[in-house]
């Protein structure tokens, strides 16, 4: 296979997601779930690549074998210290561009190729020692090995060390006289602070105090430096005019190989350093296998990362749930108290299964999931005073969008569709919409307080939220595969809507008096 990149197994598989998330990732919670794992990767701008799933499933698992890899103690270490060199490479070419004096520049730009060349040196060797097994970074280290013997690579390299070892052999020194400052060859006159010290050594007679003025290490000359390398350049000229030439031929060494690469890795560096966080919480997260036929999905031990994140923060209790479909069921019909799950159950169903179409890890002890083509949502949104439609009418032209554009092939999640209705309205129009996604045979996550969704079909499974047997008022945020009774959801419905007994008596008090 020849080799294209470390995130992208071929050119057809290259997705670019632009610098907008797709329309459903604030429902998911996936942009805070992206956000997250790109905190402190801003320079590498990877967003992008979380804004567009693979379509392949090869292509997914190109990606989880180069995870696999870059998990391993030894991979990570390599790959985070040419991360920590490519990043000070950078600073160097910054500072370089920032200099007013031209060969302060060209030694920046000197130390930076030099640090290049010896960090794509120690890298490939560091990939052939450290039992890497997946096709990207094997493909990238044999990518890598033929740059480094490429004459490109051999020339930067050859210039670089010469240049630097012409430099390191000028000595001059500096005579600051009344007014005037002298620049001189050295003349191998030797070190002269270690002639002193040897002079007195002999009258040493115990440990003493250093009065060594220490200088304030600044990053660029000043004016007085940059008037001493001048003089020191006049009396080298050959070699400073070295120096010049090579920084007018190399002012931009970096490769594309290794520029892409630079980049690339950082998705998987910044996904471990992820996930890494609700391992150390207790939390599994595991790789899925992924499928583009086998619509039989499942996860254990699921959880909304979104959600699990900010409990960590706080020491909260993160529960955990399965999910499971077989043979031919499609569509998880999800009911039962509110404040008591639902809605999270839906975001892990769909977090699960975009990150893995990103070839992504997803939370769970373990997983199987689906390749979708598109992956679309309908959360219920406040109602615009200024929309020239109403709730409800915005909610039948949004899912009647999303039922025109999807296949077979997508996957679909609502989150309580038409409560703004009657139960009679929202029930009909409700089955009217899953009897479409069943007809498409798409998968779905559909949280409702319509119980009769849960039995319309062969293909619904109900999925119940449950609550405390001995106090129905505590929710335990655990779903279970159960039919849908309505029992616990009738109360919370009814505070819901200010329906109970007590404020129905209230509010027509309050009437009366009016």
């Amino acid at each position: 296979m020849t080799f294209h990149s470390v995130l992208f197994r071929a050119a057809d598989d290259e997705t670019n997601g632009g610098n907008e998330a797709p329309h459903f990732f604030a429902d998911l919670n996936l942009d805070q779930v992206v956000d997250a794992i790109v905190s402190d990767k801003e320079q590498y701008d990877l967003k992008p690549f979380f804004y567009a799933h693979l379509k392949n499933v090869d292509a997914v698992r190109y990606r989880q074998e180069i995870m696999r890899d870059i998990e391993k103690a030894g991979i990570y270490g390599l790959v985070a210290a040419f991360a920590a060199a490519m990043e000070k490479i950078r600073q160097w070419l910054a500072i370089a561009k920032k200099s007013s004096y031209p060969y302060e520049r060209n030694r920046w730009v000197l130390d930076a190729a030099r640090l290049y060349c010896e960090e794509a040196k120690r890298l490939a060797d560091g990939l052939g020692h450290a039992g890497v097994q997946s096709r990207g970074l094997l493909g990238f280290k044999d990518q890598l090995l033929a740059y480094l013997a490429s004459n490109e690579f051999r020339v930067l390299s050859a210039a670089t060390n010469a240049l630097l070892l012409k430099l390191a052999q000028i000595d001059y020194r500096v005579l600051v006289g009344t007014g005037a400052v002298t620049v001189r060859d050295g003349d191998d006159e030797g070190d002269l602070v270690t002639s002193v010290q040897e002079t007195f050594e002999r009258f040493r007679q115990g440990p003493t105090r250093s009065y060594l003025l220490a200088f304030h290490e600044r990053t660029l000359m000043n004016h007085v430096e940059a008037k001493v390398l001048e003089f020191v350049a006049l009396l080298h000229p050959d070699v400073f005019a070295e120096l010049d030439a090579f920084g007018r031929a190399h002012d931009d060494f970096v490769c594309g190989l290794i520029r892409r690469f630079d980049r690339e890795i950082q998705f998987y560096v910044a996904c471990v350093d992820y996930h890494q966080k609700f391992e150390r919480a207790g939390l599994s997260t595991c790789s899925p296998r992924v499928d583009a036929n086998d619509k039989a999905v499942f996860v254990e031990d699921g959880f909304d990362l979104a959600l699990a994140q900010r409990l960590i923060a706080v020491d909260g209790r993160v529960v955990c749930n399965d999910f499971r479909l077989n043979g031919l069921e499609r569509v998880f019909v999800v009911s039962g108290p509110n404040q008591g799950g639902k809605t999270t159950f839906a975001r892990t169903f769909g977090q699960a299964h975009y990150l893995a179409a990103l070839g992504c890890r997803v939370a769970g002890r373990r997983a199987a999931t689906y390749l979708f083509d598109e992956l679309y949502t309908h959360f219920e949104r406040e109602e615009d005073p200024h929309a020239l439609r109403g709730k409800l009418e915005d909610d039948v032209v949004r899912i009647h969008d999303i039922l025109e554009r999807a296949t077979p092939r997508s996957v679909v999640i609502l989150n309580e569709i038409f409560a703004s209705t009657t139960a009679r309205d929202a029930a009909a129009l409700a089955r009217r919409v899953l009897e479409q996604i069943l007809r498409l045979d798409a998968l779905c996550v559909c949280v409702t307080f319509i119980d009769e969704m849960a039995s319309l079909s062969e293909k619904t499974v109900s999925i119940v939220s449950l609550v405390d047997p001995d106090d129905v008022d505590v929710r335990t945020y655990k779903l279970a595969r159960r039919p849908a009774d309505g029992l616990a959801y009738a109360v919370s419905l009814a505070e819901k809507y200010s329906l109970t007994y007590d404020r129905l008596k209230h509010r027509l008090a309050d009437s009366g008096r009016a």
